[in-house]
């Protein structure tokens, strides 16, 4: 059975940092999402099973980085210059398949309960 659990989330203002990690039960190719009230959910960031291949949302790139503690089975999404529409649930995902094939929430087998990210203005 695979877990995820994620933590770090929280209330904070524009303009600031927040760091989200995602403890595994083992090793995947693991990925953010969020969702944000009445929206779908959406893509943020994955880093593929070896730590070799990174891909982001257009909507985060150069504001948040992805990366992965294979020694401790942990992705964290480390989240600068937060804006209000980064609001929502993040969700950390994970998949055996060791390359990144798919940016959609179809390309995982594997949730997290969620954390609650807010940015207020």
């Amino acid at each position: 059975q695979v877990q995820l659990v994620e933590s770090g989330g929280g209330l904070v203002q524009t303009g600031d940092s927040l760091r989200l990690s995602c403890a595994a039960s083992g090793r995947y190719t693991m990925g953010w999402f969020r969702q944000a009230p009445g929206k779908e959910r959406e893509f943020v960031a994955t880093i593929s099973w070896s730590g070799g291949s990174l891909s982001y949302a257009d909507s985060v790139k150069g504001r948040f980085t992805i990366s992965g503690d294979n020694a401790e089975n942990t992705v964290y999404l480390q989240m600068n210059r937060l804006k209000p529409d980064d609001t929502g649930v993040y969700y950390c995902a994970a998949t055996t398949v060791r390359a990144i094939t798919g940016l959609t929430t179809g390309g995982y087998e594997y949730w997290g309960q969620g954390t609650q990210v807010t940015v207020s203005s």
